[in-house]
């Protein structure tokens, strides 16, 4: 295929975390990132109960379709009906959760698949990319669980850790777990390609 006409879709995880009213300048450094390697790009987000609380803070985009657990639950009646997870799944040729907050990353860690979301990660394709932004508070992030929980998803799943920045958080603190920036992420993810 020629790369020009490559079109990549990307699975865009939102976690409860209030990087996730960075959405839209993702979306828009992702769209520069890929088309900078002559890449189209289609963006699917599928969204925790807890990240919705921050989407409805932001204004909405017309350039990626929204998920949310509720969309599982209503797309399925009968048996050959789509299962959403794992239409995603098969859709996606990346996964990228930004951000990752410490709830879903310890939900990764041990296997729960209690949302869309992790349903979707549970059922993965390994040969696809995931990447994952870790965004929480300072101490939340330098806990001994988190350390384990990053090692485990990054050791044993394979998942693709972008590191978060230190500054000032939205709790007032300073210090590290912060998101990455949006276009350090986007370029990261673009790297697959």
């Amino acid at each position: 295929m020629d790369p020009a006409s490559k079109s990549v879709n990307i699975l865009l995880g939102l976690t409860g975390s209030v990087a996730t009213i960075k959405l839209n300048d993702l979306v828009t450094d992702l769209n520069h990132a890929f088309s900078k390697k002559g890449l189209r790009i289609s963006i699917r987000v599928v969204a925790t109960k807890a990240a919705l609380f921050f989407l409805d803070t932001i204004p909405k985009s017309t350039e990626y379709e929204l998920y949310t657990d509720a969309d599982e639950w209503s797309a399925w009646h009968k048996k050959g009906d789509p299962v959403i997870h794992i239409e995603l799944r098969k859709w996606a040729d990346i996964m990228l959760i930004a951000p990752l907050d410490a709830n879903t990353l310890a939900k990764l860690a041990a296997g729960l698949c209690d949302n869309l979301l992790t349903s979707t990660l549970r059922a993965w394709d390994f040969s696809n990319p995931v990447l994952v932004c870790p965004a929480m508070n300072t101490f939340m992030y330098t806990h001994k669980l988190t350390a384990l929980h990053l090692l485990t998803i990054s050791d044993l799943l394979g998942y693709h850790i972008i590191e978060p920045s230190s500054k000032l958080l939205a709790c007032g603190d300073t210090g590290i777990g912060a998101m990455a920036p949006t276009p350090d992420i986007a370029n990261k993810a673009a790297s697959f390609f």
